[in-house]
């Protein structure tokens, strides 16, 4: 799974294409996410100790991972992620960095 809480993404599919934003959780075994401000939905709650007034609440619920891609931070536009192996001078290990396929930008 190539995208990471935190991410900027971009729905490139369905009905709220083209919405940004930002990467709340990620549900790795399903291939879903959550992202701020898209796909809300209203539940309906009843009233606890919580939310003693009970009522409608609007929350995100989970989209599919391949409805969604990666904003890169340092060229602006929606890109497809590789992977590169790169090697640490201090301590010599070998580290996997994410790498945008149009800028060629390591983040």
């Amino acid at each position: 799974m190539n995208i990471r809480k935190n991410d900027t993404v971009t729905v490139i599919s369905g009905n709220f294409l083209g919405k940004q934003g930002k990467v709340l959780k990620v549900f790795p075994e399903k291939n879903r996410l959550i992202i701020e401000g898209v796909n809300i939905v209203k539940r309906h709650s009843r009233p606890s100790q919580k939310n003693p007034q009970g009522g409608i609440v609007q929350k995100e619920a989970p989209i599919h991972l391949s409805n969604v891609m990666v904003l890169c931070p340092k060229c602006g536009e929606v890109t497809r992620i590789g992977h590169a192996h790169v090697t640490d001078a201090t301590s010599s290990s070998r580290k996997k960095m994410r790498v945008c396929k149009q800028c060629k930008e390591m983040f």
